[in-house]
């Protein structure tokens, strides 16, 4: 019978190209998540049966069990940035991810994978880098061969970080920058599927890996990145820390009086992030060691941010055209 692996959060951003992958690879497939009638879209990813979702919340130890019943390998790719709420960084993040590491080791699971985020520290300056320093303690100490990947920003069709900032300038003449000279190491989303692939299929040894795409630019050098994609000429505003934080407590204060429903376009745990680069360490193993060549900016960004170009879709045919009568 064909392997199974359960990937929790497998209908995600990065989940679902992973569930792709081991489905491609002839696995059966388990995408645990907590609606999966919003999750069907994964069952075409392989033949009939071999891909399915199931209901799992990571907070409940019973949930997490069933999911991992049976598995020959679990994944789990289940994140937040919310601090506040139920799903919060230490409930998530933490308790979580070492939930979903201990009950894999009482249930016989072979393989763990666990996608953390570059920075991850137990004694980080910011929640979220505690939250995911502290997860990834708890899933060695539960399964010592453990693989943690540790990806710089991700990018891919459906982010939320080249798409969050496209779209604003369909409305604003000036893009908003706190921290614009951190510097990013922007990863494709397919390309950490694939260590994962590499890893479950045995080609790659168990590890901790920091990955990180061919580019390293700041933020600010990203937006024009962007923009050039675009065709929009856009002011890039580098902001000071002391406003973030003014705005970060206004906005912070508004989205708790309306239980969420009021926007925080920054938080004070994201400028904390947002004060150190986000690149792969000298001396870690990346993803030369796993054998993949990882996937430029230019070879993807074009692909979906296109929809944001000021005609669409036509945007390229009308430059041809300018091209002909010059």
């Amino acid at each position: 019978m064909s392997k199974l692996v359960t990937i929790y959060g497998g209908s995600g951003f990065v989940g679902r190209y992973i569930a792709q992958r081991m489905a491609r690879q002839g696995w059966r497939v388990r995408v645990a998540v907590r609606r999966p009638n919003e999750a069907i879209f994964v069952k075409p990813y392989g033949v009939v049966g071999q891909v399915e979702p199931v209901l799992c919340n990571i907070r409940d130890d019973a949930s997490v069990r069933s999911a991992a019943m049976g598995a020959d390998a679990v994944v789990n790719c289940v994140g937040t940035f919310d601090a506040r709420g139920k799903n919060n960084f230490d409930a998530v993040q933490r308790e979580g991810a070492g939930r979903i590491a201990r009950i894999a080791a009482e249930e016989g699971v072979a393989q763990m994978v666990h996608i953390s985020a570059i920075g991850a520290d137990v004694d980080g300056p910011s929640q979220y880098a505690r939250s995911k320093g502290e997860g990834e303690a708890a899933i060695l100490a539960a399964m010592p061969d453990a693989t943690i990947l540790r990806p710089s920003v991700v990018f891919g069709p459906e982010d939320q970080f080249f798409n969050r900032f496209a779209a604003m300038t369909r409305l604003s003449p000036v893009v908003p920058l706190f921290g614009a000279e951190a510097k990013f190491q922007p990863v494709y989303v397919d390309d950490i599927a694939e260590a994962v692939e590499t890893v479950l299929t045995g080609k790659a040894q168990a590890g901790t890996y920091e990955l990180g795409g061919p580019e390293v630019a700041t933020f600010k050098e990203l937006m024009h990145i962007m923009l050039d994609v675009v065709r929009r000429r856009r002011l890039v505003l580098p902001l000071p820390f002391w406003v973030g934080g003014i705005m970060a407590r206004v906005t912070g204060a508004l989205s708790f009086l309306t239980g969420g429903l009021a926007p925080q376009p920054v938080t004070s745990d994201q400028l904390l992030e947002l004060r150190r680069d986000n690149i792969a360490g000298e001396n870690a193993k990346g993803f030369a060691a796993l054998g993949i060549k990882p996937t430029a900016l230019e070879a993807v960004l074009p692909s979906y941010l296109w929809q944001f170009r000021p005609s669409g879709q036509y945007e390229a045919l009308k430059e041809s055209a300018r091209n002909l009568k010059g």
